[in-house]
């Protein structure tokens, strides 16, 4: 058949061609600056560095700044039994640190008997994932809703907390300052990692979540890694001048 009667498409694009050589110069051009754009950072600390994207200003990052880097860091002997966790009551209302951080971060709270401290529902605005779960006491219903200790009681053990004696041990497992009211299944996820493997869903928390673990951790003179420490100006970035939370 003839290429006349038009059985065959016209050729737009010539490969050959000088314009088209150039375009696809550009092209690839762009695309390898995204790779590494993308990719770089991810490989090379220093190159974030040189950018600015681990700068950071407020109290959280002036706190974060005296903090000791120790990056030889061992979970040998870590119980988290250690801490006592949910078996001091400081306040002395005859609850234990669960039921009063409950009764701290969650509204429209009910409690199992008038006068009583032990929450019996209550609605949380998840910080870890922004979702609003209703709470119900229950065998099958209170692990909705977990007490998440911010630094995790492994991570405090690396950091410094091995050697610490029993009583320093459970002030910080159950201190209301490193405990918050989050999603069960968020909590699960986060397990024992710091903010250089984990961070909240939730973006908009993510500045105050790095600020309190910053001030968790200069109260009681832990360490980060380098790796951690990185993470958490990564995040203090994006959010000029922001101060550690009060107790």
């Amino acid at each position: 058949m003839s290429r006349r009667n038009g059985y065959f498409p016209k050729r737009y694009f010539n490969a050959s061609g000088p314009m088209e050589r150039l375009l696809i110069i550009v092209v690839a051009v762009i695309v390898l600056g995204i790779a590494v754009g993308v990719l770089l950072p991810r490989v090379s600390p220093q190159f974030v560095q040189l950018t600015g994207q681990y700068h950071a200003t407020g109290t959280a990052a002036e706190t974060l700044e005296r903090l000791v880097v120790d990056d030889d860091v061992s979970t040998s002997g870590y119980s988290r039994d250690a801490f006592g966790y949910r078996e001091t009551d400081d306040d002395g209302n005859g609850c234990d640190v669960r039921d009063d951080v409950l009764a701290r971060d969650l509204t429209d709270v009910t409690y199992t008997k008038r006068g009583g401290c032990k929450v019996k529902t209550g609605v949380l605005q998840d910080p870890y994932t922004g979702k609003t779960i209703h709470f119900q006491r229950g065998q099958d219903t209170s692990s909705a809703v977990q007490i998440d200790h911010v630094v995790a009681l492994q991570n405090a053990w690396q950091s410094g907390a091995k050697d610490w004696d029993k009583a320093k041990r459970f002030q910080y497992g159950n201190d209301m300052v490193n405990l918050l009211a989050v999603d069960g299944p968020a909590n699960q996820g986060k397990g024992s990692s710091s903010a250089a493997y984990w961070l909240p869903t939730n973006g908009e928390f993510r500045c105050e979540y790095v600020a309190r673990q910053i001030g968790v951790k200069d109260k009681y003179g832990l360490s980060v890694t380098s790796q951690e420490k990185r993470a958490m100006l990564a995040v203090l970035h994006s959010c000029p001048g922001q101060a550690v939370p009060e107790e």
